[in-house]
């Protein structure tokens, strides 16, 4: 082979020119794979490293903002050895009572005063004047009327998270299109089939926007309820741990609300997409 076979040609079987270097196929195939990943989750796993290597290298104070590696230490020795398991499930337990509270009495609510408009003036003012009221100012008289047991703590979830949802559900009804219902009766339709298969399918979207919000909603009230006369419960801890001074178990139990919360968004956004393929 001469020098410029070498120079000219394929080097070395490696498929590479003079003057390009091209990337092997898998390295094709990898930046393909991940490009997706970073684009969505870049900022992300950015603000993670600087966090990490900010408490490692010192820049911040680590017994202030600890390492994430202690962090997800100390998430582990609580589950493994179940010191907050009982906790996980008490908080589990409040918020889910309070949402499914708030689902079964928004959405049939929401759907009938979004239908009967006389109905919607009569309640709307007193529905604004208490979605106005925050619930965390309201808490103290639920704990006069209600103690400082479990009712008052899901009854302060349940009140932030129902106006999300009926005021979502009655948007949703109002914002159907009306050239829809017009068709449904001109084919014949009677109000119940048009409210089964033209309004409440419409509705569904505006509705999990709703769900949505008030998920988000029932687990920042959680907290606040368990941060005032409880025993158990993950908002408890978090406050527990500041008192004593755990700083990486109180990020611990933040990290883990984060992932509840992030779970419940999720699975929310599956059934949407299942119940909305028409969307």
């Amino acid at each position: 082979m001469s020098y410029e076979d070498i120079q000219h040609g394929p080097a070395f079987g490696l498929g590479v020119s003079q003057g390009s270097v091209r990337p092997t196929p898998w390295l094709r195939q990898l930046a393909a794979a991940t490009a997706p990943f970073f684009a969505r989750y870049g900022l992300v796993v950015a603000f993670l490293i600087l966090w990490q290597a900010s408490a490692t290298f010192g820049w911040v104070n680590a017994s202030v903002f600890p390492p994430l590696d202690e962090i997800v230490s100390a998430l582990w020795a609580a589950l493994s050895t179940g010191a907050i398991v009982d906790d996980v499930a008490i908080s589990l337990q409040r918020s889910s009572i309070a949402f499914v509270a708030a689902v079964g009495l928004g959405i049939p609510l929401g759907l009938f005063m979004g239908q009967v408009r006389a109905v919607e003036q009569a309640l709307d003012p007193l529905l604004q004047f208490f979605r106005q009221t925050s619930a965390l100012a309201l808490y103290p008289v639920f704990i006069l009327l209600l103690g400082l047991g479990e009712t008052s703590k899901v009854f302060v979830i349940f009140w932030a998270t129902l106006f999300p949802i009926l005021l979502s559900t009655i948007g949703g009804v109002k914002e159907v299109d009306k050239k829809l219902i017009e068709m449904a009766r001109t084919y014949g339709a009677g109000s119940v089939q048009i409210f089964r298969r033209v309004v409440l399918p419409a509705s569904v979207p505006a509705i999990f926007v709703g769900l949505r919000l008030s998920a988000t909603t029932a687990l920042l009230l959680l907290i606040a309820a368990e941060m005032i006369g409880a025993n158990k419960g993950l908002g408890f801890q978090v406050m527990n741990a500041q008192y004593n001074f755990q700083i990486p178990l109180m990020f611990a139990a933040i990290l883990l609300l984060a992932l509840f919360g992030l779970a419940a968004n999720a699975a929310l956004v599956h059934l949407q997409r299942r119940l909305c393929r028409w969307a």
